[in-house]
């Protein structure tokens, strides 16, 4: 079923319905997005980006298959239809391989393309825009295009070769934030303008046309664009309509496209829902997820440090602390400034490098312990209070159980329930 062609159709219809892309391979956000999406019967899209899942495994070691079966067992575990399930690849180009020489990359790009599509993935953002060792900088529009044409035709043969047919949908274009928030400070943004959108839109169908791909055009359904988002460690640029009012305009002339916006994490709930309107439709989400979780998981160690005495205790956040010192490779090039700075961003920066940690294994393990601790006996509701305001009143109302777990995966979908609301399809005025 093509759910994400039928959505921007409906969008295109008048009824400004959207779509959330749950960015994340953390067991505890997939989980609380699947639960979610069962319990509101509604379409999940999950996606994979090419630094984390690719054919030598990524930096979650999982391919672009064992992604897709990890996805599918937790779907199967939670019952939760895989029909309803879309798998998603990310920036799908040579971005992993850029040191090396263009010809060499793309040839890594030519495989991960192939693996992405056998695996099962049906969404395919296209994003060779990334200059190579021996290319100029930056890249024409016409190199990237012809770049993304030649992947393009890879994964419409690699989806014969597997299924008989090709359904991909994919998305292009590449003017986006820096992947998981900008590294320094920002106070303002440009947003595309419509002139450079349609430069990449022309510049794609004429290279789609060389590589006799014209017929995929209607099922090229996404062109990835900056409507002036984005977040740093501490910041929020939020969304302000009226410098995109050009921007959303043009893509009015597209009976099959709608734009992709990342880096919507933090946003407020009512600039989700007006990017939605204004035709930024498929809405990308990941680090919000993960500093939920955070934010969950410090708050059931602070009741656990409440309740237990400190020879108990799991320790959770020393020990997070200390293997981030100790392994300071996913942090240390972002967070800046004296040695509180560094400290605070480590745990509390919107860029939440913490999530390239959870997987480590003395992390897990106090994980596991925390959730043991505080599994045993009931949590006293005035600590619930205190630490998790939300649930507490979700407690008291006998909608939540007050265990770990639970606590846990209902703060996630408080952010994703932002995403979900703002998706909801309203009409809107139609000339």
């Amino acid at each position: 079923m093509k759910h994400l062609t039928e959505m921007v159709k409906q969008h295109k219809q008048g009824t400004a319905t959207g779509i959330y892309a749950v960015c994340s391979a953390h067991p505890l956000v997939l989980e609380s997005a699947i639960r979610f999406a069962k319990k509101h019967d509604t379409p999940l899209l999950i996606e994979a980006t090419s630094n984390q899942v690719d054919q030598f495994g990524g930096y979650t070691g999982m391919t672009p298959a064992d992604f897709r079966g990890f996805v599918c067992q937790l779907a199967d575990k939670l019952d939760y239809p895989t029909a309803q399930l879309i798998l998603g690849g990310d920036h799908l180009g040579p971005n992993r391989w850029q040191k090396l020489p263009a010809a060499e990359a793309m040839a890594h790009a030519d495989d991960l393309i192939k693996n992405y599509v056998a695996a099962g993935f049906s969404k395919i953002h296209l994003d060779c825009s990334m200059s190579c060792a021996d290319d100029p900088v930056p890249l024409t529009d016409e190199i990237v295009a012809s770049r993304a044409a030649r992947l393009a035709k890879i994964a419409e043969a690699t989806a014969q070769e597997h299924f008989g047919e090709s359904s991909l949908e994919y998305v292009i274009g590449t003017e986006v934030p820096v992947p998981g928030g900008a590294h320094e400070t920002l106070t303002e943004l440009a947003v595309t303008t419509p002139e450079a959108a349609k430069a990449t839109l022309q510049a794609h169908r004429h290279a789609f046309e060389a590589e006799g791909l014209s017929a995929i055009w209607p099922r090229i359904i996404g062109l990835v664009v900056q409507p002036g988002v984005e977040f740093d460690h501490t910041h929020v640029i939020d969304y302000q309509p009226q410098k995109a009012v050009a921007l959303s305009k043009m893509v009015e002339e597209y009976d099959t496209l709608v734009y992709e916006a990342h880096s919507t994490d933090y946003q407020t709930p009512q600039a989700l829902r007006q990017l939605v309107v204004d035709h930024f439709a498929i809405l990308k989400v990941g680090p919000a997820l993960t500093f939920a979780l955070r934010e969950a998981l410090f708050s059931l160690a602070a009741i656990e440090e409440e309740l237990l005495t400190a020879k108990a205790c799991s320790g959770l956040r020393h020990i997070l602390e200390n293997v981030m010192l100790e392994h300071p490779e996913y942090w240390q090039n972002h967070y800046h400034g004296d040695s509180n700075a560094r400290r605070l961003a480590r745990g509390y920066s919107y860029s939440d490098r913490v999530r390239y940690y959870w997987p480590d294994g003395q992390i897990d393990e106090a994980f596991d312990q925390l959730v043991r601790n505080l599994a045993d006996d009931p949590i006293p509701l005035p600590l619930i209070s205190q630490y998790l305001p939300l649930q507490y009143s979700k407690v008291r109302a006998g909608e939540l159980t007050a265990t770990p777990r639970e606590l846990i995966i209902d703060h996630i979908q408080d952010v994703i329930r932002q995403y979900h609301d703002a998706c909801q399809g309203v009409q809107t005025h139609k000339e």
